[in-house]
């Protein structure tokens, strides 16, 4: 057997192709047009105007304000920013979080941290399908609740969670309460396929990433609801009103832009297309491979996310087996793909370790084609069938 040599990407949840459009709008900021955004002179200033008309636009998009916008260096720094910020601004007014047992770890490992300056932290428990009950947040809510931030969408099991519900419930209760509690959303997975309108979904901060949506690595943007009380994280140069200093990544920050636009614009079409390919796969899978389960809500999920779990065997040689055959796949986040613990997520909804150790993500992107589904379908059966025949390790020994 030899390697295939076709190639057919799967894994859009971990990162996306940049879009031609996208990379043709940054390319002049590489060269000809490379001036500091900071400088005084004609060169930098026409480098800021960059900055600031894709601010504005973003901020259309977001329904944010101009001001609002904060850039970054991609979701991570986001997701931190927002944690630490608030927290550290607010500290002397409550020292609590809460957040939910399936938050990417970008949120999980910061609240960890948090965890051992002082901060107390509440992880509120998913059901079955991943999904959060907004009176469980509303419940765990005290005194020194400061902040809470719950994932628009799983990165893993393409849940979708009720944000705008959470949203209200939380405004309210603060306001029962007398005092402030800030509302935050990682959107990251969620930008390409949902509406990510602030005002609608009624979120004080937000986060995105441009390369989960045909834009390049090492940008992202968080939302920042005007009167937010925030803490900077980076100290310098006082970039992005005091609150992000470092030059700003000018081609970056345009290609993000127009990546944005075109999801925005496309969006109901390429869930249409996605959404379509996901069911036939899934039916596809369950027509022809015994004892396998899908991981996440059946309807309430991204329209590309396929997770499931094969029993009696682990996801490692079937993502090996798949990558011979010349498909892109994942076993869950991108950015703890070399764990060899199971899935915090897969977990958190209630699934062995064993089981969970055995998942599969699939994640479509606009280029995936009916025929991509029929050859992965062709391979896949046989390849889980050879797997479940071989002896276990534990077997051997």
């Amino acid at each position: 057997m030899t390697v295939s040599d076709r190639l057919i990407y799967l894994d859009h949840s971990a990162t996306t192709p940049v879009r031609p459009e996208v990379l043709e709008a940054m390319l002049p900021y590489f060269s000809t047009d490379f001036g500091n955004p900071s400088s005084i002179y004609t060169l930098g200033q026409g480098a800021r105007k960059a900055v600031d008309d894709t601010r504005e636009r973003i901020a259309h998009i977001l329904g944010a304000r101009m001001g609002e916008i904060v850039f970054t260096s991609g979701g991570t720094e986001s997701d931190n920013a927002a944690l630490k910020g608030v927290a550290s601004a607010l500290r002397n007014l409550g020292n609590h979080i809460i957040t939910t047992a399936i938050e990417h770890h970008a949120v999980l490992h910061t609240c960890h941290r948090l965890e051992q300056f002082g901060f107390d932290v509440t992880y509120i428990p998913v059901d079955e399908y991943g999904i959060v009950d907004p009176d469980d947040i509303i419940a765990a809510i005290t005194d020194e609740t400061i902040l809470v931030s719950v994932m628009m969408a799983n990165n893993e099991i393409g849940t979708i969670e009720p944000i705008a519900d959470i949203s209200r419930k939380v405004k309210a209760e603060a306001q029962r309460r007398n005092r402030s509690i800030i509302m935050h959303t990682d959107a990251v997975q969620a930008a390409g396929f949902l509406d990510i309108n602030v005002r609608a979904l009624g979120v004080d901060m937000l986060s995105l990433s441009a390369h989960k949506i045909y834009g390049p690595k090492g940008v992202g943007l968080l939302y920042v609801r005007r009167g937010t009380p925030f803490d900077e994280q980076n100290a310098g140069g006082g970039q992005e009103r005091q609150r992000r200093s470092g030059t700003e990544n000018v081609p970056g920050i345009v290609g993000f832009g127009e990546a944005l636009r075109l999801a925005v614009a496309e969006r109901e079409e390429l869930s249409e297309r996605c959404l379509r390919l996901r069911d036939r796969l899934t039916q596809g899978i369950f027509d022809t491979i015994e004892r396998v389960h899908l991981n996440g809500h059946p309807v309430h999920r991204l329209p590309n996310n396929v997770n499931i779990s094969f029993e009696d065997i682990e996801g490692e040689p079937v993502l090996l087996g798949l990558d011979f055959a010349g498909v892109c796949a994942s076993s869950g986040s991108a950015c703890s793909s070399a764990s060899l613990e199971p899935s915090h997520v897969l977990l958190a909804i209630g699934l062995s370790a064993d089981l969970a150790q055995g998942s599969l993500r699939i994640t479509f992107g606009r280029d995936n084609t009916d025929e991509d589904v029929d050859y992965l379908l062709s391979v896949l059966p046989d390849m889980v069938g050879k797997l479940r025949s071989m002896p276990s390790l534990s077997a051997v020994k």
